[in-house]
């Protein structure tokens, strides 16, 4: 294993040899352990209840793929297209997400435990009681008209993140790092962001949601350049 600091949270990540790894081509009707998946093709699989663990998915495509159940432990997935896939009560625990597509994709009741997502695409993707039972990062990530809902990610780092458009919805974030990211026309009830850190340059977009949240009137000061 080895460990990657992303702000102030570290992440146990696996530290995978593909020279130590059995090469899978097809979907396997068992658990899998030390496999290399790469340039497969699984879209549209279903599987259910199957534990993948110790392996490396590179360059595969894996969109719209269901997956109910089990677990992805000590996993790094590559370059994968994970479009449109639906994943519902799967842990994935010690894993790297690297330069994946996961445009449209639904997590429902997933747990994360050391997890780093880096470089993905979660654009108009819908997380569902998606809860942090551990470190977890996005970095360099696009979450642009994506929809958080009941989540629970205390302490997650969303760094150089763009978060346009992405809604929040009955999510706890407290502790959250969100420096650094893009929040033009991000939507987020307050105390959804209670406890977060921002940078001083965030502020002005802070300050337009609380407006917004607040229905205040701005207006100009009428009584500027009137003596009394």
């Amino acid at each position: 294993m080895r460990t990657t600091t992303v702000g102030d949270v570290t992440i146990l990540l696996p530290d995978l040899d593909p020279e130590d790894l059995d090469q899978i081509t097809d979907l396997p009707d068992d658990d899998l352990h030390d496999g290399l998946m790469q340039d497969v093709s699984w879209r549209g699989q279903q599987i259910a209840d199957r534990n993948f663990r110790g392996c490396r998915i590179t360059e595969a495509d894996l969109g719209e793929i269901n997956w109910e159940g089990g677990a992805l432990y000590g996993c790094e997935i590559v370059r994968t297209d994970l479009s449109g896939a639906a994943l519902t009560g799967v842990n994935i625990e010690r894993c790297s997400v690297t330069g994946s597509r996961l445009t449209g994709s639904r997590l429902i009741d997933v747990r994360l435990k050391d997890v780093l997502f880096g470089n993905c695409r979660f654009d108009y993707a819908t997380l569902n009681r998606v809860s942090a039972a551990g470190s977890v990062a996005f970095t360099d990530c696009t979450l642009v008209h994506g929809t958080w809902s009941s989540c629970r990610l205390s302490g997650v780092a969303l760094r150089s993140c763009d978060l346009s458009d992405l809604e929040l919805e009955s999510c706890r974030l407290d502790g959250a790092d969100l420096r650094g990211n893009r929040l033009h026309a991000f939507a987020a009830p307050l105390d959804n962001l209670q406890g977060v850190a921002l940078t001083e340059n965030q502020l002005p977009e802070l300050a337009r949601m609380a407006v917004d949240a607040l229905n205040i009137d701005v207006r100009a000061d009428a009584s500027r350049g009137h003596g009394r």
